[in-house]
């Protein structure tokens, strides 16, 4: 199998990771492999490399492409946000750092057929673990007008939340709304002509974002993930984060902040009473973006933001 993605960022990625031959690694979200290979040629010999990603496709390339590396290399087929769990079974207490690449592969939108892109014919899944039960299929067809309206809005950040979803209530009533394809062409007819036409992207785009986010609860796991990943860390020990749209990035950036300032009074108090201290130092006191010649040869890298911090 060939799983086509070309890995964002990845001299940065490196810069930051700080990887030496030797150490732990985690690579919690595998794609294509193109980060995961890039840190095991830099953590060879003796290294430990930890695999995780919710596509089986992404886990089982990972085997092929990871196989001639000499080292420790552990692959799961799971959730990031499970790393504790991952990391008590292999008897690691803690790592020497993690990355988080957030975004959809090349393979997931080209070669999935599970409906992450609106350009193709394929069934209205967008599961990345196909061995959860909801689909963006019942989504679609099953919640209220108002609750797929709160959702286009909460998490696609879609202006026409409303228009696109009472159009697709209206659909749904005669035929049942069951490929990427189709829905792409009501969400387009929803939106106001006018504004199709002013839009720099397809209007599908934000709903097809927030229907995968629902699906697969993708803030909910990554405020999970990020609420333990000190925990999971060695000191000095790093961990960096390619998010791929606001919501991922405020996440990302508010808990650093939390987690470098320490003291969570409020601040009328005089003085400090949680005795809280800082936990990491933030290593990217400003996002990080692709730069112009990287979007030239990868597109898809255009909207990535990079946040990295080291454990103290």
């Amino acid at each position: 199998m060939v799983y086509r993605h070309m890995p964002a960022m990845l001299d940065e990625v490196l810069a930051h990771l700080n990887c030496r031959p030797g150490l732990t690694y985690v690579d919690g979200t595998l794609g294509g492999s193109g980060h995961a290979a890039a840190i095991c040629n830099q953590i060879t010999p003796g290294g430990i490399f930890i695999g995780i990603d919710r596509d089986l496709d992404a886990v089982n390339y990972a085997k092929t492409k990871l196989q001639h590396f000499d080292l420790k290399i552990y692959l799961r087929h799971g959730c990031f946000s499970d790393l504790p769990e991952y990391l008590t079974q292999l008897d690691i207490t803690a790592v020497d750092g993690i990355l988080l690449d957030l975004g959809l592969s090349q393979h997931q939108l080209e070669a999935s057929g599970r409906g992450f892109s609106f350009k193709n014919e394929e069934p209205l899944d967008m599961r990345m673990d196909i061995r959860e039960s909801l689909t963006a299929e019942q989504l679609v067809n099953n919640l209220a007008q108002e609750d797929l309206q709160k959702l286009f809005k909460d998490f696609g950040e879609e202006r026409w939340a409303k228009q696109i979803a009472r159009g697709i209530a209206k659909i749904r009533q005669k035929e049942k709304i069951s490929t990427s394809k189709r829905l792409a062409q009501i969400v387009a007819n929803s939106v106001p002509r006018q504004a199709r036409f002013k839009q720099k992207i397809h209007p599908a785009t934000r709903v097809f974002m927030a229907l995968r986010i629902a699906v697969n609860r993708e803030l909910e796991r990554l405020e999970t993930f990020m609420n333990c990943v000190v925990d999971d860390l060695t000191p000095g020990g790093r961990l960096c984060v390619l998010s791929f749209h606001s919501l991922e990035d405020r996440i990302v950036k508010q808990r650093l902040k939390a987690l470098e300032k320490g003291c969570q009074c409020p601040p009328h108090l005089p003085r400090c009473v949680c005795a809280k201290q800082a936990q990491i130092r933030i290593l990217t006191k400003k996002v990080v973006r692709p730069t112009d010649r990287e979007i030239a040869t990868n597109p898809m890298s255009r909207s990535t933001r990079l946040r990295a911090a080291e454990k103290l």
